[in-house]
């Protein structure tokens, strides 16, 4: 199996090397993939290779464990922290009350239709279970036109920073349901359990929270002071151990471990990162970035095995519906908290914006992996399971693939046309690309006194951005000396010099054996003509 794993996994790896280096930038990244896994799935099925099960068996406790941490944290690590931070309430109101309003309208549409006989039937338990996981946003080809045509910061934020949040959102909710599976929760009362559910989810979501908080900030103060950066693996072992402890710690205690982590990125990435070396820096920004790929890259390829793979139970009506309902769910959750939000907001989210961001609401590999984590009886795990796998690749495909020609009809980069003198970029669907081609400025810094005041501490800077820079992040990084600057800049230039060497030694050392045989002859020739 593992051998079978990491074939597929390469396969995938050279077909996107090859859609880079083709510039074949018409579909995402993640939906080659998907074909991919397709295909596969396709010739077990025609040619029955013999017995493939296992291979096609996905535990979704491997996908909790081991693929979901990386792709989570990374998520938060690299997030750009400007905007994020400047509108964070915005993003905290989207990603919980909106990911909340589209669950229940979701899961309050499945059963009154099911109720009345229009669509499959589910029982309340089940219902809002979907009805939450079927809320994860996975936005990523959205994300990528969005970063290739420059549109507003703060629109690409609002999404960026909604989807990443939603995630961790619709894991808590759809965990939080699924507890109610426990027949002592029967004799409760529909207001007992309405509560119960309201303070489950706010002891999940703000316990976990702390906990990814806590563990983050105790990094920050040891990485301070303990200077490490003479032992790049012992430094890097830290961050990489640390980055993972929340997970742990979340899960020992019942809460969130997938929230925990995201918490944990943010803050570790927002004050931890600035006590790093280097060199260190730059080896946890690029190993985050392609542990998650691969991670990603096994979801995807295993979402599209199961098209062929699985044993599926499809009902139209109940497909179509939950479609109607996840698109009218997006619109609950983005137009009226917008117009709540730009109360109180000074850069207001206009009528384009919400447009852009309803439509952009697309289902991904963390809805399909927590339809496979459900716990319930046939064939009603298979109907979610069929009807998630249908929805992700109907919103992706078609939503997603819309998204370009929308954004040219509403002129979403009316503002970007009027610089006539920048360079257009060209428009690429390949995260892979976007995320690999630099290493993010702010992710890279050894900074004195003298430059974090120039450049962090702004005087127009209000609220928790003023405190932060005033108070929490000189308490929690580390203020280096020019000398000490200096020696970290000479070990990255002592680092790329000996590479160099040890690349180059080898045509050279055999290019001055060749001279000097060449010296040599010609010694020998000369003293014996005279």
């Amino acid at each position: 199996m593992i051998f079978f794993i990491l074939l597929v996994i390469i396969v995938c790896i050279l077909c996107v090397h090859l859609i880079i280096q083709t510039k074949f930038h018409y579909v995402p990244e993640s939906i080659c993939i998907v074909l991919i896994g397709a295909f596969i799935g396709l010739m077990f099925h025609v040619f029955e290779f013999g017995n493939w099960k296992n291979e096609e068996t996905f535990s979704p406790t491997i996908f909790f464990i081991v693929l979901l941490p990386p792709i989570i944290f990374e998520s938060g690590y690299n997030l750009h922290k400007g905007n994020f931070f400047q509108n964070i309430g915005s993003i905290l109101v989207f990603a919980v009350f909106g990911t909340a309003l589209s669950a229940v309208t979701v899961a309050g549409g499945i059963y009154l239709l099911g109720k009345a006989g229009v669509a499959y039937k589910l029982n309340l338990i089940e219902s809002f279970a979907f009805g939450s996981l079927i809320s994860a946003v996975d936005p990523v080809a959205t994300l990528a036109i969005f970063q290739a045509i420059d549109v507003d910061p703060i629109l690409y934020m609002l999404v960026f920073g909604e989807s990443v949040l939603n995630d961790a959102v619709s894991i808590v909710l759809t965990t939080t349901v699924l507890e109610f599976q426990d027949p002592s929760t029967a004799i409760m009362s529909g207001a007992s359990i309405f509560f119960h559910a309201v303070g489950r989810f706010c002891l999940m979501f703000f316990g976990s929270a702390a906990i990814g908080v806590c563990f983050a900030l105790i990094s920050a103060v040891i990485l301070k002071h303990i200077d490490l950066h003479k032992t790049p693996s012992l430094e890097f072992g830290f961050m990489f151990i640390f980055s993972y402890l929340p997970y742990g710690l979340a899960e020992g205690l019942h809460l969130s471990g997938i929230m925990a982590i995201l918490f944990a990125g943010i803050v570790m990435s927002h004050y931890t990162h600035h006590n790093l070396s280097p060199v260190t820096q730059i080896t946890i920004q690029q190993t985050f970035r392609t542990v998650a790929f691969i991670a990603e890259t096994s979801v995807f390829a295993y979402q599209g095995l199961a098209i062929f793979s699985f044993k599926h139970e499809v009902k139209y009506a109940f497909t179509i519906w939950s479609i109607f309902l996840i698109l009218l769910g997006r619109g609950i959750n983005i137009f009226p908290l917008s117009f709540v939000v730009n109360f109180f907001r000074e850069h207001k989210i206009t009528r384009k914006m919400q447009f852009i961001m309803w439509f952009s609401g697309l289902r991904g590999a963390i809805a399909f992996a927590l339809s496979l984590h459900l716990d319930f009886v046939e064939p009603v795990k298979s109907v979610l399971v069929t009807t998630t796998l249908i929805i992700v690749l109907f919103t992706i495909l078609c939503l997603g693939g819309a998204t370009m020609p929308l954004m040219k009809v509403l002129n979403a980069n009316t503002t970007k046309k009027k610089k006539k003198s920048k360079k257009k970029r060209q428009i690429t669907f390949s995260k892979t690309k976007e995320m690999g081609e630099t290493v993010d400025s702010e992710h890279l810094s050894e900074l004195t006194e003298e430059e974090y005041e120039m450049n962090f501490v702004k005087p127009n800077q209000k609220g928790f951005l003023k405190f932060d820079a005033k108070y929490l992040v000189p308490f929690f990084t580390r203020r280096f000396t020019q000398q000490q600057v200096r020696e970290g800049r000479n070990h990255m230039d002592n680092l790329t010099k000996q590479w160099y060497q040890d690349v180059r030694a080898a045509p050279s050392e055999s290019e001055s054996e060749d001279n000097n045989d060449d010296q040599t002859k010609a010694l020998m020739t000369t003293t014996v003509l005279g």
